[in-house]
């Protein structure tokens, strides 16, 4: 597996895991029993960064991840994020203050088995804390061993600077995709300024961009948080079809998949950037890590990326109320 900088000497695999499907708003859960399995394919394949968070079940994922990967610490990176108040179960708002902080890590430390977090994301901005103090309290954790690196989740560009003042940032991650490249345009100009990576989640777009979803397509709610997106009602699945047939055709004049042709499209944009997809089957982790090894001429990636900017999609990403 080719290697790629993450901020400042973080070396880590060109494509990470994603590890939130596997237990968590993805549908019916599978085998845990399959899923570790699938996690330790995933670092024979040569994956070294993880990527998880505490709401994620909530706890759940976190303890799938500890169980799965314990064993191979030394030659992987894990993620965590924290970030909300979670009370019987259940995420009930934001909270990032320092307590908070220190709480979440201490928990997460214990749930993952390790002594030390590779990578400490804010999930998201909680408004009533300054990011100041945010940053300040993952520099102290980060001085005293617990945390080695910093990041950021689904923030703007002045954040990023008044917490990178406080502490280095090694990574946003934020949604980014041929379905969604807003990032390009107030995000990655600052990051190339300061030596930031980039990390995008969904980079297949919630499966939307390997072809296998249409508007007949059955999600199972609770656990499958695409039936409240309004990008994937039947009659937006439908009219977005056209970028999909897209992906088809370059991929099919390239000997490409779908899936393959999504990461390879992020992989050429920026080699500070480490898409993390997720699955549920080796095949299809397999066909995903493929995508690091793809060699295609920047111009062709750039046609790709022009015929796809003519396109308009259909559907916001969250809810209104979500946004």
């Amino acid at each position: 597996m080719k290697k790629r900088i993450l901020g400042a000497g973080f070396e880590v695999s060109a494509l990470g895991f994603g590890c939130m499907g596997m237990n968590y708003h993805r549908g019916v859960v599978p085998d845990k029993k399959l899923m570790i399995s699938l996690l330790h394919k995933a670092v024979d394949c040569g994956v070294t960064l993880f990527d998880t968070a505490e709401i994620y079940g909530p706890y759940s994922n976190e303890e799938l991840v500890g169980e799965g990967l314990s064993g191979f610490y030394d030659k992987i990176a894990i993620c965590t994020k924290f970030g909300f108040d979670i009370q019987n179960g259940k995420g009930v708002g934001l909270n990032s203050r320092p307590e908070q902080i220190r709480t979440s890590v201490e928990l997460s430390l214990r749930r993952l088995k390790i002594d030390t977090i590779d990578l400490l994301y804010q999930h998201r901005i909680d408004p009533k804390v300054p990011i100041e103090e945010v940053a300040g309290t993952v520099k102290d954790l980060i001085k005293e061993g617990k945390v080695k690196y910093f990041g950021l989740c689904e923030v703007n560009a002045d954040t990023i600077r008044r917490a990178h003042d406080v502490q280095a940032i090694t990574a946003i991650q934020s949604e980014y995709s041929l379905m969604w490249q807003e990032p390009e345009i107030e995000i990655f100009p600052v990051l190339e300024e300061l030596g930031i990576g980039f990390v995008p989640y969904s980079p297949v777009g919630r499966a939307y961009l390997t072809g296998a979803i249409n508007e007949k397509t059955e999600f199972f709610a609770p656990n499958d948080n695409r039936v409240g997106l309004p990008r994937f009602t039947p009659e937006n699945i439908k009219k977005n079809q056209v970028l999909v047939k897209t992906l088809i055709d370059f991929g099919n004049h390239n000997g490409l998949t779908p899936p393959q042709v999504a990461l390879g499209w992020l992989l050429a944009q920026k080699p500070w950037i480490v898409p993390i997809p997720g699955t549920t089957q080796e095949a299809h982790l397999l066909e995903n890590l493929s995508s690091a090894d793809v060699e295609i001429e920047q111009e062709e990636w750039n046609k790709l990326g022009q015929a796809v900017s003519k396109i308009t999609i259909q559907g916001d990403r969250y809810p209104t109320e979500q946004k």
